[in-house]
């Protein structure tokens, strides 16, 4: 339902891009539901992810689904990213 692309940068803060298209959400009203909850989802980790340039990109599927497996979705995908970069 998504994909995160994280990339450490030479900042002291996260930066968040979005890369949510027409082809899964022909709707903006919809595009606009999955954005708003990503950026939410980010600024309540952005502390956490500091130092990182991240990219969410939504896939098929994710018109269906509800905010909060979008929210849990994120949340996996914030702590596979922590673990990862604790590892570097």
């Amino acid at each position: 339902m998504l994909t995160v692309f994280a990339k450490p940068n030479s900042m002291e803060h996260a930066r968040l891009g979005l890369a949510i298209s027409k082809k899964h959400l022909k709707l903006a009203v919809d595009r606009n539901r999955v954005k708003r909850q990503i950026r939410e989802s980010f600024r309540q980790n952005q502390t956490q992810l500091q130092g990182l340039d991240i990219v969410v990109m939504a896939r098929a599927g994710i018109k269906s689904e509800p905010n909060l497996a979008i929210r849990q979705s994120l949340e996996r995908h914030w702590q596979r990213i922590l673990r990862r970069c604790a590892q570097l």
